[in-house]
């Protein structure tokens, strides 16, 4: 037998047993798929958590390392972490693009625990994309401004603009 004819074969057994299994007035579908919850875009609520802090390199920079005890010159803008997102990023409770960088001491303490261990090791003109489990963000508290609800997991584009 050619082998046309074996996949003819094997097609029409497929289509008469699928015929057979149909009940007039059922659905094509061997079974009801429930719709996903739809998603809201902008949604102030806790997402998905991340595990652990995730550090992405979009650009490595040439200049000085940010080291623990520098002071580093970050631009930032801050969203809400929604793995679904397009890029992740939910919604954007903060940035300092159009303002003065932020200043702050690595590893004072000063700001987020993700943010004293992501940005360890970048060069001035670098670019990172940290994602921060809510343990190393806010934890269980909500942020200063309420516009981040407790255990919410964060996604932060930073630029290494200085270190001193």
């Amino acid at each position: 037998m050619q082998r046309s004819s074996i996949f003819a074969a094997v097609l029409c057994a497929l289509a008469t047993s699928f015929a057979q299994a149909q009940t007039p007035g059922a659905p094509a579908t061997p079974a009801e798929v429930p719709a996903p919850p739809p998603m809201v875009v902008g949604s102030a609520t806790p997402g998905p958590a991340a595990e652990q802090l995730i550090v992405i390199d979009n650009k490595v920079g040439m200049g000085r390392e940010a080291t623990t005890g520098s002071t580093v010159y970050m631009h930032y803008s801050g969203w809400l972490y929604r793995p679904l997102a397009k890029n992740m990023h939910g919604k954007l409770f903060d940035s300092s693009v159009g303002r003065e960088p932020l200043d702050f001491i690595l590893g004072a303490g000063r700001v987020i625990k993700g943010w004293d261990q992501g940005i360890q090791g970048m060069r001035v003109g670098g670019k990172r994309t940290l994602i921060i489990p809510a343990d190393l963000a806010y934890g269980s508290r909500a942020a200063p401004g309420g516009n981040i609800p407790p255990n919410s997991a964060l996604i932060f584009d930073v630029e290494l603009i200085d270190v001193k």
